[in-house]
């Protein structure tokens, strides 16, 4: 198992991080909460498929501005006392919903999830760059594969029980527990101790790259600006180049996923309401068993991403010719793990490659340029099904993946070749 830690050992033996990944558990079934009741309240109090599409898409709009700046915060200011008070301030912002109880309302519902949406843009980018912090060196492919489990745990403890506590006790309750998650995530976060290893991580990152070419720029860091120290760093790292490729130009496709996976069970498979809740099931399912693949990869990381990413389109191939329920949903599973699996593979890597100080910069920005991205790209998608079959548009994609991760691939082999570097 790589760095010989298991999940458990992890929890035992680093109670910083498993405080923090119990806060993003508790945050993130919160988030989704809320996230299915307004879309519940939307559509009781209008029936609009383009408030939908608003309410949907202003959730998206804080990260471009905001990711980045809570990098630039996560650098100069304790990154423990930044997640709490983003936490605390969303506390009235996730109540605001319930005094929204008419379409006149609208426009509180609008600006509280872009309110909420804003504290996640600044939380996110602090949470992951805390985990180095927070946790061993060695075990950082297995925290990331953590990562990816709650991410899964999320998705379908979340989103089912969101949909549950909506439907049975109504909109309200589920924004109440909401505002209540976000105490609790706090309290967590507050028994965190960074202090005893940012020195060591400082120490850690002096040796990112053996090359003395490397080792010079990373001196010369310190007396550049941010933005200049940014791009050295990015320079001297074939690993984080294809990375910051990666997430330029998947996210262009990733929308056409996330708006065909509701098509394709309402549309083609005539599955309804019960469909798209499988279908997200399915992703959460791949997420979370994303955790056990950790254990059998113990290098080429890189590697892995990329033919992870490759499995990926030819999945989302078979998925837009698949003529069965069931098969789809197996392939989602599929899907979903080859994902988790190269993310928790991508995370690693960033954290290996960027010296402490740098990664909440880093982060911010990977967020801030994935998320506007898949948000432009999801208007595309809506746009695009008014002209081309699903189906069609979901085996482009697919062939859109492949082609992203042969070109990535190609341009780490041009690369490493040029410098005399034996494997990516």
């Amino acid at each position: 198992m790589i760095g010989n830690q298991s999940a458990i050992a992890i929890f035992k033996g680093q109670k910083g991080y498993s405080r923090l990944f119990t806060a993003g558990l508790i945050n993130g079934i919160g988030d989704r909460f809320t996230g299915i009741a307004v879309l519940a309240l939307v559509l009781q109090l209008t029936g609009s498929g383009m408030a939908v599409g608003i309410s949907l898409g202003v959730r998206l709009l804080p990260y471009l501005f905001l990711a980045p700046l809570g990098g630039i915060l996560g650098s100069k200011f304790p990154r423990k006392y930044i997640m709490i008070a983003t936490d605390m301030m969303r506390v009235p912002v996730a109540l605001a919903f319930l005094w929204v109880d008419g379409e006149d309302k609208l426009w509180l519902l609008y600006t509280a999830s872009f309110l909420l949406a804003a504290g996640e843009a600044i939380y996110s980018p602090i949470r992951k760059s805390s985990i180095p912090l927070l946790v061993n060196k060695d075990s950082l492919l297995t925290v990331n594969g953590l990562e990816q489990l709650m991410s899964g745990c999320v998705l379908i403890v979340g989103a089912f029980s969101g949909g549950v506590v909506s439907m049975w006790f109504g909109p309200e309750a589920a924004f109440i527990m909401n505002a209540l998650s976000f105490l609790i995530a706090a309290l967590f976060i507050y028994g965190i101790d960074f202090s005893q290893k940012v020195d060591r991580m400082t120490e850690d990152h002096r040796d990112i790259d053996s090359s003395n070419e490397h080792k010079v720029k990373v001196n010369r860091q310190q007396k550049a600006g941010r933005l200049r120290a940014l791009g050295i760093v990015i320079s001297g790292s074939i690993t984080l180049q294809v990375i910051f490729g990666y997430e330029l130009l998947v996210p262009m496709l990733n929308g056409l996923d996330n708006v065909l996976i509701s098509v394709y069970a309402v549309q083609e498979f005539q599955a309804g309401d019960i469909g798209v809740g499988a279908f997200y099931a399915a992703l959460g399912i791949g997420l979370s068993l994303s955790f056990f693949a950790g254990r059998y990869v113990k290098r080429g990381l890189l590697a892995v991403a990329i033919i992870g990413l490759m499995i990926e389109g030819l999945l989302l191939m078979g998925i837009s010719v698949s003529n069965h329920f069931v098969i789809a949903f197996i392939l989602y599973i599929l899907l979903s793990f080859a994902g988790g699996t190269g993310n928790a593979c991508l995370d690693t890597l960033v954290m290996r490659e960027t010296p402490s100080t740098m990664q909440p910069v880093i982060f911010g920005l990977l967020s801030a340029v994935g998320n506007s991205l898949l948000g432009l790209s999801m208007l595309l998608a809506g746009w695009l099904l008014e002209w081309v079959e699903p189906r069609a548009l979901g085996f482009a994609g697919g062939a859109g993946f492949s082609g992203i991760a042969i070109l990535l691939a190609g341009y780490a082999l041009v690369r490493s070749k040029k410098k005399g570097l034996q494997n990516f």
